[in-house]
């Protein structure tokens, strides 16, 4: 596909969402530019009214491609997917593509969004135990599964969407102090993941919004 410029990811470095699209990004080879949005600072960037224009959720990432504004990680995932070459992020196969988006919606519609940060302020003093309660939760229906979808990685031996949305709820899940050993799976595919470079290269702590006191 023929573009004019690259994309232009607007996130913040330790969203989820955000690194989500970084590692996408990285998979694909595909170069982008990345436009910082302070999820803290001036009392969230992301409530700017030049930034409602691009996501009126109010959320990150968006995302500007191909004279489109997109919001939602895995419509980001998936579109670059059906326009890029490089590595498929969904396999052919129709049922291991079933496969894919089921743990990729078990993660980011019934794990990530109880933890997120709009939630979490919410909580005060119970946010840890709040955040720790529902990453157990999604880890023990998570875990089962992919005990039985995966080869090296979450669904077979290629890495896929699944792969790209795992790694950044188990570095959420290590923020709050949850013991990823009781999930033996799912520490395996982290560990496995992590010998990648894509996702080496996208990691909050190597992205140019990271605080000097959390860079690699």
């Amino acid at each position: 596909m023929e573009t004019e410029s690259k994309p232009v990811l607007h996130g913040y470095f330790r969203s989820s969402c955000s690194w989500r699209v970084r590692i996408a990004f990285a998979l694909k080879g595909i170069e982008y530019d990345q436009v910082a949005v302070n999820l803290i600072q001036d009392g969230g960037q992301q409530f700017t009214e030049h930034y409602k224009t691009l996501n009126p959720m109010q959320q990150v990432p968006a995302v500007e491609i191909d004279g489109l504004v997109l919001s939602q990680s895995l419509a980001v995932i998936q579109y670059i997917d059906e326009t890029r070459p490089g590595p498929r992020l969904l396999p052919a196969d129709p049922k291991k593509r079933a496969q894919v988006r089921m743990i990729s919606d078990i993660i980011s519609s019934g794990i990530q969004p109880l933890q997120n940060l709009h939630v979490i302020q919410k909580m005060g003093t119970e946010k840890v135990q709040w955040a720790q309660h529902f990453i157990h939760r999604g880890f023990q229906a998570l875990e089962p599964i992919l005990k039985q979808t995966a080869g090296k990685y979450c669904v077979g031996d290629e890495v896929s969407m699944a792969d790209i949305c795992l790694i950044p709820q188990v570095y959420n899940a290590e923020r709050f102090k949850v013991d990823v050993g009781l999930y033996p799976t799912i520490q395996r595919l982290n560990e496995t993941l992590h010998e990648m470079e894509a996702f080496r290269v996208s990691h909050p702590s190597r992205q140019p919004d990271t605080p000097a006191d959390l860079q690699a």
